[in-house]
């Protein structure tokens, strides 16, 4: 397989983002065959010295983690991306560096998107959450359902909340990060941050020092430091999408970014393709909800983004679940992955043939993608008007709001 494609995410603050909004967006570039699912874990108290199981190892658990809705592939045990019910979400960049990553098991870095949202109720403590486990256990390990060689990657985190902003970049268990309250910014599979570095490692220059990579008389340049020598990648596509916006950054300016083909936003390749997409919309007004849109589904061009708002008695959604195959899971059993079961859910099901008409027959695929638009246009118009209107919000109308926009789709596509 080759190296992993840009994979990109997004936020945008006011006020280039539309009437007081935060806007996140996140496309996950992954093996074209893998399958997210889009889960939802409520808030939930743990026994004193009860261990979490994360991916690949297991881990001391808090006391209390929080509601959470998260889009992951379907074999392993954290998340792409996701958000939590204080209003902070996370997205996680498979980067390049100078330093290879470990192959040892390990935190993925997807592990450390799910553990930031379950225990950080804001993005800065989402962050501390992540640089603390990331220095006591590491990251490592494979990246890909794959048994027949290890991706392992270092890892970028955007970690946004109805404030701010923090890019975080991690090289083995050191780090940096930025924080951000206003304009756009993209992060993607290049190194980002430069001579604007917030916190850090308190070891991270020292480090630098003695790998020959940093004289310690030079201005600190992150990036440059840290960058491998020879990446030329151009990831930059997608910041110039959002930089380039005239208007104001809405939703719908978001959902236009990550179906971009042609800037090279949504990947669609022999070997990878942008298997799950979200956006969230965190208005700074706190009476106002946050709204968390998932496809769960590949390619967003061809998919629908349906809303998802957090409240107390939400409605479990099976039919974007993997099935489960619990201790006989491939991915948990070593060595790993030696077969690969099934893990379509049924909202994939579905969606495969409406990928196969779009693709076969151009007219009957016109009108399907059209209808498909429709659709979406509701639920986006619906959400609009909460946001919008001066009644208090009603939970009962939206605790089953997600799964009543996958049942629809799925009907439609039956």
């Amino acid at each position: 397989m080759a190296v992993a494609p840009p994979s990109y995410c997004f936020v945008a603050f006011p006020p280039r983002a539309k009437d007081g909004l935060v806007v996140f967006g996140k496309n996950s570039a992954r093996p074209r065959d893998e399958v997210q699912e889009v889960v939802y874990f409520s808030a939930a108290d743990h026994e004193p010295e009860s261990k979490v199981e994360c991916t690949y190892i297991s881990i001391d658990q808090v006391p209390r983690t929080h509601a959470i809705v998260i889009s992951r592939p379907a074999w392993l045990w954290g998340a792409e991306m996701g958000a939590n019910e204080h209003g902070v979400c996370i997205a996680n960049e498979a980067i390049h560096t100078r330093e290879t990553a470990a192959e040892t098991e390990a935190l993925l870095g997807m592990d450390l998107v799910r553990l930031g949202l379950e225990r950080g109720t804001t993005a800065k403590e989402a962050l501390d959450v992540i640089v603390s486990l990331l220095e006591e256990h590491g990251q490592g390990g494979n990246y890909y359902e794959d048994a027949n060689s290890c991706h392992s990657f270092q890892s970028a985190y955007l970690i946004v909340d109805r404030e701010e902003a923090w890019v975080l970049e991690t090289i083995g268990k050191y780090w940096a990060a930025e924080k951000i309250t206003e304009g756009v910014r993209c992060v993607c599979t290049q190194l980002s941050l430069a001579t604007k570095i917030d916190v850090e490692h308190p070891e991270l220059r020292n480090y630098a020092q003695s790998q020959g990579w940093w004289t310690g008389e030079d201005e600190f340049n992150f990036s440059e430091v840290f960058s491998p020598a020879d990446d030329h990648l151009d990831c930059c596509a997608g910041k110039d999408s959002l930089e380039k916006q005239e208007e104001s950054i809405t939703v719908q300016t978001m959902i236009d970014i990550l179906r971009d083909k042609a800037s090279g936003v949504c990947i669609d390749s022999e070997s990878f393709l942008t298997t799950a997409s979200t956006v969230s919309v965190l208005p700074q007004n706190r009476s106002l909800p946050c709204i968390n849109y998932f496809t769960g589904t590949p390619d967003p061009s061809r998919s629908i983004f349906k809303p998802f708002i957090f409240v107390d008695d939400v409605k479990l959604v099976p039919k974007t679940q993997s099935p489960s195959f619990g201790d006989d899971d491939p991915a948990k059993k070593e060595p790993r992955f030696q077969e690969k079961p099934d893990r379509r859910h049924e909202l994939y099901k579905a969606h495969e043939w409406a990928r196969a008409v779009i693709e076969s027959d151009q007219e009957q695929g016109r009108k399907l993608r059209k209808t498909m638009l429709e659709l979406e246009k509701q639920g986006l118009e619906a959400m609009e008007e909460i946001l919008t209107s001066s009644d208090p919000l009603d939970p009962a109308e939206v605790g089953d709001l997600f799964y009543d926009c996958v049942d629809t789709e799925i009907k439609f596509f039956k």
